[in-house]
């Protein structure tokens, strides 16, 4: 019994506190509509800025993809180079042959410097995300201080 009016008697003290504490905490953790325009605005540039990292991660990925496939194509066309080579075809299938390659070394060239492109891109959305996450983290601080 003497534990129960313990207990009870703690829990009425733990309440009557909240309440009587409450509206201070409400008080000081009021933020102005210019700093909550602010944070939202934070926020947004934030969600941005993921939207163009993922972005620019899908453009790496199908530029690898990409950079793949011609790989594969230069080694057909190699391939057929030989063969035609081995079996005496004419020199204008031969020279054919030597300008697909060619193009498939050109189109490697492209994708890698699309690769570059994209992953410079990377980096910079990334350092743009940690510089509003900093704002933003800086702005919390700031509206919650006043």
């Amino acid at each position: 019994m003497n534990v129960n009016k313990t207990v009870l008697g703690t829990s009425f003290l733990v309440v009557s506190l909240m309440f009587v504490g409450s509206p201070l905490l409400a008080a000081e953790g009021t933020i102005t509509p210019a700093e909550k325009h602010e944070l939202r605005h934070d926020r947004r540039e934030i969600h941005g800025d993921r939207k163009d990292i993922r972005a620019d991660r899908k453009d790496i990925h199908s530029d690898r993809k990409e950079l793949h496939d011609d790989r594969h194509e230069l080694v057909r066309d190699r391939q057929e180079l030989h063969r035609d080579i081995k079996s005496g075809a004419g020199k204008a299938e031969i020279r054919q042959d030597v300008k697909e390659i060619r193009q498939d070394r050109k189109e490697i060239g492209s994708d890698k410097v699309d690769i570059a492109k994209d992953a410079k891109d990377l980096r910079g959305d990334r350092r743009d995300v940690r510089q509003d996450r900093r704002e933003f983290r800086h702005d919390a601080k700031d509206a919650l201080k006043n």
